[in-house]
């Protein structure tokens, strides 16, 4: 049986071997700070329709609460920039969606591997046991990450990291066996705001976001029909929003690994409004099948579509 740094250094080794560009560890505990921040942006109101974020809360403070046997976290990343980006500006009859939305559901890619390097742990340590999480869980994932040496929460909110920025899918491994915890990462963001000042909406202060301005929730997570100000809101904008990501100086020099699971499919970079105004029920599940566009299900994607095009139109008067 390895010793502690012996056995953790195989396991990230193994977790490197299924791809993951980054890897770490953390405890258990999430980060008292970002405990606390949570607990108050929720009290805030600033959720949005998100109310399961709130029924999660206490499992959030103790991630032993879903899976008591747990001792450490295996945190992993998997960076889904591509050589493709949205442009600044849009041709009037195009719209936009989100780049982590472009190819296969990141959901699937990360818990196929996820689970195989549990296969492998299990493998190699009879006794050993594990839950995998991809961002469905109730984790506070970037507390976490930011243990883990993944990389830090940035003021845009998402996890930057100095080589690979912040376009990173994170999932994470409980596993009921102990290993050696790493360094967390210290913020860079430094006096920079320019995701801050990006932002059309307005949604982003400095770390915090305001769901219900954030185009992002906008498009993917709202249920319902639009306000007249959130349809103005969300622009050109289908599904999700890279502004405050665009913008930000550590994605302008990330590492670019063009993983073939997240290039753009057909119907997904930059597609025509007007092609997309007559997709049928049947046409949509078809081109977005195994994509995270699926989330906002069909009435919502062509109310987001809609009121893109409408948009389109008010820019021509």
């Amino acid at each position: 049986m390895p010793n502690k740094k012996e056995l953790t250094e195989k396991i990230k080794a193994m977790a490197f071997a299924q791809g993951f560009h980054l890897v770490g560890v953390s405890s258990l505990e999430p980060q008292d700070r970002h405990l606390k921040f949570y607990e108050i942006w929720l009290q805030k109101g600033l959720g949005g329709q998100m109310e399961y974020l709130q029924r999660h809360l206490e499992k959030k403070k103790n991630p032993r609460s879903f899976y008591p046997e747990a001792k450490t976290i295996l945190c992993c990343a998997l960076s889904y920039k591509t050589s493709f980006e949205n442009p600044s500006c849009v041709p009037r009859e195009k719209g936009t969606i989100s780049n982590y939305a472009w190819g296969e559901d990141y959901h699937g890619v990360m818990k196929e591997k996820l689970e195989n390097v549990l296969s492998q742990i299990q493998a190699l340590i009879a006794d050993a046991q594990g839950r995998v999480v991809v961002d469905t869980g109730p984790l506070l994932e970037r507390s976490f990450a930011e243990q883990a040496g993944i990389g830090w929460i940035g003021k845009n909110t998402c996890v930057i990291h100095p080589q690979f920025g912040s376009y990173l899918f994170l999932g994470e491994v409980l596993l009921n066996i102990d290993l050696e915890r790493d360094v967390a990462q210290f913020d860079h963001c430094g006096s920079c705001t320019r995701c801050l000042d990006a932002c059309p909406t307005q949604a982003l202060s400095a770390y915090e976001l305001d769901a219900a301005r954030c185009i992002a929730y906008l498009t993917n997570e709202k249920r319902g029909e639009f306000s007249k100000k959130e349809k103005s809101m969300i622009g050109k904008h289908i599904f999700g929003c890279d502004i405050c990501q665009q913008v930000c100086p550590w994605n302008e020099k990330a590492l670019v690994p063009n993983l073939s699971y997240f290039q753009p499919r057909p119907q997904a970079f930059v597609p025509s409004l007007q092609a997309l105004k007559v997709l049928t029920p049947e046409d949509f599940k078809h081109a977005f099948k195994n994509s995270p566009v699926q989330r906002a299900k069909y009435k919502g994607f062509m109310r987001n579509v809609e009121a893109a095009f409408e948009n389109s139109f008010e820019a021509q008067k």
